[in-house]
């Protein structure tokens, strides 16, 4: 990120704006939505800079920008379409103490001005880095569709009522208090009355709110898919931004926790298998903690909760507190890495079911009915099983399985540094090492990437052509 984006407080400062031409209308149009004095220095200025100085909107002073005219300013535009001249006054602007901004100029700038979606006082600023204005406007017209024109008239009524509602606790019950006004009385109220209605809605809901008993804490156990940010559902983005409490795997991305609000508390419970672990006691402990203090809990595990998740004994736990739960699915790793290499779990002709194992339980290394699964045609998800990759070989091989059998391994997967490594059942182990493997990983057993079979069927009519 190489602009931090803020709102800057503008109004009664100067904002001062070199130019008088079509880049410069093109700023005061924005501009003029402030409440900052905006002056203009331009010796020729378009009529319309004219008309609105005419009006008391902006002072115009038809010259060129000197030193000492951006003195006090919060923010500079150099507007002149001239190299030369927009260069010599924010040299002038940039002495006398502004932030300046060149039009299409971007490295020479200190700030840029986004994409606006104005509802004032709420207002959505888009920005690219410069990069991708087109992309800005396109984001910019999916908004303004998107949010009510009048969502700016609830949010005044609402701001001005903000002193009124510090009398609620700080935390979740001022949180639902805003969300039953905004997404449910206010604009009931608003569409049926006008202003005086919602204000009238505003005053009959905070003192529900104050008459009503504190709710009781929930606990979310929420599938977080295999990585990638677009696989959540939306019932999982919807509980995270509800959240006072996350507790997360290690295995969940950080792209992942960025949607939980910022204000909600971020606990890694840090599972790691074959290393240090937080025991399950203790997350346990934690959940029913939070919860029972009131908190909107999420458990946020990696692919999908229910599998190999250890969920049945957070559910104990939670249960037994007597606390409110909900499961969201998640897309599970065996999905999204199947998908990855082109291929179905299932396939008529080859396999009428097929397996999710995992490499290694409590115990160490997981036995399996390895005499079904070594039979031909068998396909298998194997979770956790980069360690025991010479393990599972050695038990299907003992109980005859053929060498030839396709294994597929993704690491990461459906993120960036997605990897996929085909081999097969006598080399698994040698390949694995090679491909020095550090990142979650899958192992299809049965299944090869479609592309690379797609060869080796070639190979094999070509050998009997």
């Amino acid at each position: 990120m190489q602009h931090f984006p803020i709102f800057l407080a503008v109004s009664g400062r100067r904002i001062v704006l070199s130019g008088g031409g079509a880049a410069a209308l093109a700023k005061l149009r924005l501009l003029l939505k402030t409440e900052g004095r905006i002056s203009v220095f331009a010796a020729t200025p378009a009529p319309e800079i004219e008309a609105w100085a005419a009006e008391g909107r902006l002072t115009l002073i038809r010259r060129p920008l000197e030193a000492g005219d951006a003195l006090c300013a919060a923010l500079f535009y150099a507007a002149n379409e001239d190299d030369a001249e927009d260069a010599r006054v924010a040299k002038l602007a940039q002495a006398d103490g502004a932030l300046v901004n060149i039009v299409d100029n971007l490295d020479a700038s200190a700030f840029i001005t986004p994409a606006i979606v104005d509802r004032d006082p709420v207002t959505v600023a888009i920005g690219t880095e410069g990069a991708a204005p087109v992309l800005a406007r396109a984001i910019k017209r999916d908004l303004e569709a998107a949010l009510p024109a009048r969502l700016g008239a609830l949010a005044r009524i609402g701001k001005a009522f903000r002193a009124r509602v510090e009398s609620l606790p700080f935390g979740r019950r001022r949180r639902d208090f805003w969300a039953d006004y905004y997404f449910g009385a206010g604009p009931a109220a608003l569409e049926e009355a006008g202003e005086d209605g919602a204000q009238a809605a505003l005053e009959g809901l905070l003192e529900a709110h104050l008459a009503a008993t504190t709710r009781k804490g929930h606990v979310d156990f929420v599938g977080a898919g295999p990585g990638d940010p677009e696989l959540l559902t939306l019932k999982a983005r919807k509980a995270l931004d509800a959240a006072d409490v996350v507790l997360h795997d290690r295995l969940v991305p950080a792209e992942i926790l960025e949607l939980a609000r910022r204000e909600a508390t971020i606990i890694e419970t840090g599972k790691t298998g074959f290393g240090a672990s937080m025991p399950q006691s203790e997350i346990n402990a934690l959940i029913v903690a939070h919860a029972s203090a009131g908190a909107q809990v999420v458990r946020l595990k990696s692919g999908d909760a229910t599998v190999f998740g250890r969920l049945d004994e957070e559910l104990e736990a939670v249960t037994k507190a007597g606390l409110s739960y909900r499961i969201v699915p998640g897309i599970t790793a065996a999905s999204a890495g199947v998908a990855a290499i082109g291929q179905s779990l299932t396939q008529r002709g080859r396999n009428a079911s097929v397996r999710l194992l995992t490499g290694h339980d409590m115990e160490g290394f997981a036995e399996q009915d390895w005499a079904a699964l070594a039979r031909p045609g068998e396909v298998a998800a194997i979770y956790m099983g980069k360690r025991a990759a010479r393990f599972l070989q050695g038990r299907l091989l003992m109980h005859g399985a053929s060498g030839d059998t396709p294994v597929t391994v993704i690491e990461n997967i459906s993120q960036p540094a997605q990897r996929v490594i085909a081999t097969t059942l006598s080399a698994l182990p040698q390949d694995l090492a090679a491909a020095d493997v550090t990142g979650p990983a899958l192992t299809f057993y049965g299944l090869a990437p479609r592309a690379a079979l797609a060869a080796t069927e070639t190979l094999k009519k070509k050998e009997f052509a």
